[in-house]
């Protein structure tokens, strides 16, 4: 999901990522499903990641 070169595919991914996990989302706060909850917390640590890429990107980017 995260390369230093193709940091713009990163964000649409993270996008993606947050349209996709939103029905777990929803599962885990209004019907209490914590499974979904799981997959909720792996999605978000995904983003972490990613959005830390990008900011390093951004960052060595401005920089140069």
């Amino acid at each position: 999901m995260n390369n230093d070169n193709n940091t713009p595919n990163t964000l649409n991914e993270m996008i993606t990522l947050l349209n996709e996990v939103q029905t777990d989302y929803n599962k885990f706060y209004v019907d209490g499903n914590a499974s979904a909850g799981t997959r909720v917390r792996k999605a978000m640590q995904q983003i972490k990641v990613s959005a830390g890429d990008v900011r390093t990107h951004v960052q060595t980017t401005k920089n140069s």
